[in-house]
């Protein structure tokens, strides 16, 4: 299928020619139509699927008329307490995403302004960790799309600097992430903000019960889209686990980046103080290295990833909360410190790797204490993983799970195919 067969209107269709896209993905295939016709939408989809340009598309054909609208403008006047009031915009905000991180906003803020290079519509991110007033500057010029993270977006309404009485298309990004980072207070009082008559996108890299619980007085009558990774981890990236006894690991990673010369490495670490304290370890032997995490500010996390990218730093540790917005070409090996606890973060890590079809490389330590979390990545992914040593490296007692250990096959899935029926994957 073409973009042309899905109803894109020929702005978008120029604007998606011009990003180089050739055909949609299954996500957009899917997902474009039934956005088109007005459904509410639940897309399971993960990072690196197409997922942005599904909603992004959609949104500005659909409130692409509105474009160019003036509402009431802009005057400024202040309260008792002189702080500036907004009354309003010269353009209506008609469509909100809502995503977790900064980094997330950065990039969905980027693909939604190349989608509307040629309909006119404006485009804008606003999140915390940078200024106030220059987002504030952007709103003030009139905003079409917003994408928003939900601290950012609530001061600026509390402010009374964003009027969102007239979104018409609300999108939710990584929900599950949201739900994992404790948005979702945040984000209901969000909901309360813009009309109760709207159209709904959420989107999820995992339909858990818990998404599935704040979707269900969200959405109305929403049509469910799910499609699998564009390549599962087995074909594209070589995995291993590296069984070591907790206080050995730093030494055992320390090892492996000296002995193998691993090039552009990525670490996870479960908190983002354990990312400062490898970092700080790195350092002390001589690896250039940084750390990249949710207490780092918007310009130390950019500085980090651009210093990752043009090769100034070899290793960048990072923490689950920001991995989605870390999309860095020729990551040579993922390396996890700690696995992950919930399973699928194991597959939105290594996927970090083996990206436009390069191999790579995913190594992953196992502490005793972390025995269950490995039988959940091996029942996800239907098979065990092979155990490794790093030769002339004295090992600790240790856990080694047994070489026999098997892992049931994954149950089919319930794949929609845009239409009343579903067929199985």
């Amino acid at each position: 299928m073409s973009f042309t067969e899905l109803g894109l209107e020929p702005g978008l269709l120029k604007a998606v020619h011009d990003l180089g896209y050739l055909e949609p993905t299954p996500i957009q295939e899917q997902a474009i139509p039934l956005a088109l016709a007005g459904r509410d939408l639940l897309g399971c989809a993960q990072t690196g699927t197409g997922k942005t340009a599904a909603f992004v598309l959609p949104a500005l054909q659909l409130t692409g008329h509105l474009s160019g609208v003036a509402a009431d403008p802009v005057s400024t006047a202040t309260d008792g307490a002189g702080r500036r009031r907004s009354a309003g915009a010269t353009r209506t905000i008609s469509t909100l995403v809502v995503t977790p991180t900064r980094e997330l906003a950065g990039q969905i803020e980027e693909v939604a302004r190349a989608c509307a290079k040629y309909t006119g519509q404006r485009v804008a991110a606003v999140y915390g960790g940078v200024g106030y007033d220059p987002q504030l500057r952007k709103l003030q010029k009139g905003v079409d799309l917003l994408v928003a993270t939900p601290g950012r977006l609530l001061d600026l309404h509390q402010r009374r600097d964003v009027d969102l009485s007239h979104v018409k298309i609300l999108v939710l990004d990584e929900a599950d992430r949201m739900l994992d980072m404790g948005f979702w207070p945040d984000v209901r009082r969000i909901l309360s903000l813009i009309p109760p008559t709207r159209q709904n996108m959420l989107f999820s890299a995992t339909l858990s019960n818990d998404v599935m619980r704040i979707a269900g007085p969200t959405l109305t009558d929403p049509a469910r889209v799910e499609v699998a990774p564009s390549a599962t981890p087995v074909e594209n990236v070589s995995q291993a686990v590296y069984p070591v006894a907790e206080p050995q690991k730093i030494d055992l990673l320390v090892r492996l980046l000296e002995e193998e010369k691993l090039d552009r490495v990525l670490i996870f670490t479960r908190t983002k103080h354990r990312a400062d304290r490898v970092c700080r370890q790195l350092e002390r032997n001589r690896i250039n290295g940084t750390a990249i995490h949710s207490n780092r500010t918007q310009a130390q996390r950019q500085r980090a990833l651009d210093g990752f990218k043009d090769g100034t730093y070899r290793v960048l540790v990072a923490t689950d909360i920001v991995a989605r917005g870390i999309d860095v070409d020729g990551i040579s090996h993922v390396i996890n410190y700690d696995l992950p606890s919930q399973a699928q973060d194991y597959v939105h890590r290594i996927g970090r790797t083996a990206r436009a079809g390069a191999s790579g490389t995913a190594i992953s330590f196992l502490a005793a204490e972390q025995a269950g979390e490995l039988r959940e990545i091996e029942l996800m992914l239907g098979e065990p993983l092979p155990c490794r040593d790093l030769e002339d490296f004295t090992y600790m007692q240790r856990l080694i799970p047994s070489p026999d250990r098997t892992a049931k096959k994954p149950k089919p899935r319930l794949v929609y195919n845009g239409s009343a029926r579903r067929r199985h994957r």
